[in-house]
């Protein structure tokens, strides 16, 4: 499912216009993205039962170029991390 599609698909279980939900889905990514930025309220974004959004930092290394052998350097960076909250492994594992 592309964002285009989870729009249409929001709009048509909420009855709101296409617009709103986009509008309102830019805003709630934009706060997510924001806060994993910048660490406000931790750094974490927690959506209970859904998931939580963390960001974690990768030190720096020494890697392997796999087709000469070589060593290469590998910069210090962060990631995002997504866990799955309990509902959402729930819903997922569901008739498994």
């Amino acid at each position: 499912m592309n964002k285009a599609q989870l729009i249409d698909e929001v709009a048509g279980r909420t009855g709101m216009s296409k617009k709103a939900v986009g509008d309102v889905l830019d805003g709630i990514l934009e706060v997510v993205t924001d806060t994993l930025a910048s660490g406000e309220y931790g750094g974490d974004v927690a959506l209970i039962g859904f998931g939580t959004f963390q960001v974690n930092d990768r030190p720096a290394r020494i890697g392997r170029n796999p087709q000469t052998g070589a060593e290469v350097k590998i910069e210090a960076s962060r990631a995002v991390k997504f866990s799955a909250g309990s509902k959402l492994k729930a819903a997922v594992n569901q008739g498994r």
